[in-house]
Order: structure tokens, then sequence, then C-alpha cells
């Protein structure tokens, strides 16, 4: 036998391969390390999001219930207008309202405006009855019974309001 190939040792082809599958089994563990760390990232952008979205959104249902209020406010000055009225109790109503809206405004909350003859749009009006007219034209808006309202993006409140047909 030659002298210049050395011998061959069975043990380091064993070793080698020893050390081949303790590599995969450490790059295997190091994946699998990631992937719960991208998950773990994920559910925690999650959870900051709707926690975002619960305290946008937390005070919706007592706007809703203030809302009423406001209506009643709008009504009384409709009344005081319709009787004349243009005294210390009228414009104190109205100083209340307009505090009122300024409060739920600086919260978010904006009123969706709604006028005669607007274009009916069903994401952000009620239509509570069909009605003729000759004046204004099908699918637009004839009266409106009550303002509807939006707390940032979403709609609180649609307006209610009485829609022209054909």
């Amino acid at each position: 036998m030659p002298e210049d190939f050395p011998p061959i040792d069975l043990n380091a082809a064993s070793e080698a391969d020893d050390l081949r599958a303790k590599l995969e089994a450490a790059e295997r563990d190091l994946n699998n390390h990631k992937l719960q760390l991208a998950e773990y990232v994920n559910a925690r952008k999650r959870q900051l999001q709707a926690a975002e979205v619960e305290r946008k959104y937390a005070y919706e249902p007592l706007v809703k219930d203030l809302l009423s209020a406001l209506d009643n406010l709008d009504r009384a000055l409709d009344a005081a207008k319709k009787a004349g009225d243009d005294g210390p109790l009228a414009t104190g109503v109205s100083a209340t309202a307009s505090q009122f809206l300024e409060v739920l405004r600086r919260h978010g909350v904006t009123r969706i405006e709604t006028n005669t003859g607007d274009i009916f749009d069903p994401n952000q009006h009620e239509a509570v009855m069909p009605q003729l007219s000759k004046d204004i034209k099908p699918g637009h808006i004839v009266l409106v019974l009550s303002q509807g309202f939006m707390l940032h993006d979403r709609v609180l409140r649609p307006a209610r309001v009485i829609v022209a047909s054909a």
C-alpha cells in the first residue's frame, strides 16, 4: 500500500454524520424559533390594533344615548322658531345645543350633513318611507326627520329621511 494515502478513520466519518445531524437539528430549532417569534410579533400587533379600536369606539353607547337629548334640544329650537320666540330661553337652548355639538365634535362625533334634495345614500341614511313628489327627483331626500351622526369613520346613527318616489 502506498504511503501517500492516509488510513481512513471510520470514526471520523461517523462523527461528521453526527455533526451534520446536530447542525440540521439546530437549523430546524432556529427556524421554529423564528416562526414562533414572528407569530408572537403578529399577535402583539393584532392585540394593539384591537385595543386601539376598542379605545376609539369605547363611548359609542353613551353617545348614542345622548343623541336623543340633542334631538330634543333641536325640537325645542324648531318649536321656538315656529312660535317666533327669540328670547332668552330660545337663545339659551340654542347655546346649549351648540355646546353639546362642540363637545361631541371634540370626541370624534360629527353630524352627517343631510338636506332636502340630497341623493339618498343607504350607507348614511335610513329611509323611513317613500313619498310622491313633483319637485324632487326619485331617489332624492324629500324631508329629513332626524340628523345622522358619525363616530370617527363609523356611522353611529343614520339620518332618518323620507325619500321621493316615482
